[in-house]
């Protein structure tokens, strides 16, 4: 059983509205742009600054819903600075052959410069003979989501 690690969420384009380096890891990104991609507090998420093209991997926290905040914390907040755009995503370990079999989707939103939620679709992989085809803009109603997107 080989297993192989996928994007399953990700925010794009979101922007740093504060960094602070003294506080212990990881980023606090707004509770509501969570819920819409499924990623869940303390998950693992990779991160790429646009502006600089600094990457690190981090846990995170959720902040306060609708106030927008994206935080990178600790050592993150040396890497990047209010104003930076990022690319934050988190990947899952999945069965190859159950990927061939059934696809898989993952969730992308993206953000204003406000952060606020300009679009959410969704990018999947398709069964197809031996293989997947990749879809790589399907949107989706967001709003249609009230909880956790964990099962998507």
């Amino acid at each position: 059983m080989a297993t192989i690690k996928l994007m399953h969420a990700k925010l794009h384009r979101v922007r740093v509205t504060e960094a602070n380096p003294h506080y212990v890891g990881s980023i606090t990104i707004d509770q509501e742009l969570l819920i819409q991609v499924g990623i869940l507090p303390l998950e693992e998420v990779e991160i790429v600054n646009i502006d600089n093209g600094n990457r690190w991997s981090t846990y995170v926290l959720p902040g306060e819903a609708g106030k927008r905040q994206i935080c990178p914390n600790g050592g993150g907040a040396l890497l990047s600075q209010p104003g930076d755009t990022l690319i934050i995503w988190a990947n899952e370990e999945r069965d190859r052959a159950e990927v061939l079999q059934h696809g898989h989707q993952a969730l992308v939103l993206l953000a204003d410069e406000n952060n606020c939620p300009q679009e959410v679709f969704c990018q999947t992989l398709t069964p197809k003979e031996e293989t997947v085809e990749y879809n790589g803009y399907q949107v989706i109603d967001s709003t249609l989501f009230s909880g956790n997107l964990g099962d998507h």
